[in-house]
């Protein structure tokens, strides 16, 4: 249980929380062009006294909290990008118990409400137990960002890392396994020509439409659960010219190693298939994230982690949070037999929409729940 100090804190601190929140949301930050969000972070946290913060070359914003640079450590981070390609402020608006922006739920209010809890360390520095803490504002989580930021902070810290947080989602869920995924950009190309003068000709559309065609006749393993998509198709000249040039994007994702391979396969002999001298196939894998399983030592310590995290979940939203899979920051760790867990802090809906909002209502309990989390970790 919390302390009243603890509690005092909160409840001072909840409107200059908030406030952070909707400053925080409106500023634009896509995968792999985090940089004003970065900095933006980097600089509260020193005028908030934090040393030793730093931007890698990921982008990630790095605050080590407790690291003498060779003592065991857990890491706490929660991501700045959102699935929007917007370069200017992000809209921001209030409709009752709703705060709406894009992103303002997946990942600015976890990330914000883990960065309340530096703050209070910051104020009231706590003495570890027997782990060190990093804490991370890292970038790279969605799309195409393939997780740089996770993976760099996992090069950086490696094995060191005993347990590891991604603070993303809500207060009803908790992911416990990777779900890898691998995407690719393919691109045909053709002689093309005029859609009547040169009828007959390859078009690069065409196909294209036999590669997709393809994918949706897999019969996806029974190892797990495992699926495909293909989800953008651009190119073509106009409606009176065999196409030139197309390209899709595509990926398959699984839960379980086993079947990625096998979809690895059917994929390849796919794009092998398809690549005549008619039209010719070029791909390219933009997007790799892995899954793994844990051995035995490590999953009894993330089940402690869950056993741990699930009781808080409970004893503030008076449910039992659901388990299960999901594509996190949590895949890099995970895959290197590093006990991980994904939850978050906030209800609300609409997320990778326009629509996206967080209840309002529902914030409080996610301060209370970060506290819990990650003050476990202190004496």
């Amino acid at each position: 249980m919390l302390d009243q100090t603890i509690l005092d804190y909160i409840s001072e601190h909840a409107q200059e929380t908030y406030d952070l929140l909707v400053e925080l949301a409106q500023i634009p930050s896509p995968s792999n062009h985090e940089e004003k969000r970065a900095e933006f972070v980097k600089e509260l946290l020193e005028g908030w006294g934090a040393k030793g913060v730093y931007i890698d070359e990921a982008l990630n914003v790095v605050f080590p909290y407790d690291d003498d640079g060779e003592k065991p450590l857990v890491v706490f981070m929660a991501h700045t990008d959102v699935v929007f390609p917007d370069t200017t402020p992000l809209p921001l608006h209030v409709e009752g118990d709703r705060l709406c922006c894009p992103g303002v739920g997946d990942d600015t209010a976890n990330l914000v409400t883990m960065l309340m809890v530096v703050k209070y360390l910051l104020k009231y520095p706590g003495k570890t137990k027997d782990l060190g803490v990093i804490f991370v504002a890292n970038s790279g989580e969605e799309g195409l960002g393939n997780l740089k930021g996770s993976r760099k902070i996992c090069e950086t810290y490696g094995s060191r890392m005993k347990r590891f947080y991604s603070f993303d989602g809500g207060l009803t869920g908790i992911t416990t396994r990777a779900v890898g995924s691998s995407r690719f950009r393919v691109s045909a190309h053709t002689i093309g020509g005029h859609s009547y003068g040169k009828f007959g000709n390859p078009n690069a559309i065409a196909g294209i439409a036999k590669v997709i065609d393809d994918i949706y006749s897999i019969k996806v393993p029974s190892g797990g659960k495992t699926t495909y998509n293909v989800g953008t198709i651009s190119g073509g000249t106009s409606v009176n010219t065999i196409a030139q040039d197309v390209q899709m994007l595509c990926e398959y994702r699984s839960d379980d190693l086993k079947s990625m391979e096998i979809m690895e396969d059917h994929f390849r002999k796919i794009f092998k298939k398809r690549n005549t001298k008619d039209v010719s196939l070029t791909v390219e894998l933009v997007g790799l994230r892995p899954c793994g399983a844990l051995d035995a030592q490590a999953q009894a310590v993330q089940d402690d982690m869950l056993e741990h995290a699930a009781g808080i979940l409970e004893e503030y939203t008076g449910k039992k949070p659901r388990t299960g899979a999901g594509s996190t920051d949590c895949n890099i760790p995970l895959s290197m037999n590093i006990p991980s867990l994904c939850y978050g802090f906030y209800n609300g809906q609409g997320a990778h929409t326009r629509e996206e909002y967080v209840e309002i209502s529902s914030l409080n309990t996610g301060y209370h729940v970060a506290f819990e989390s990650i003050l476990a970790y202190f004496e």
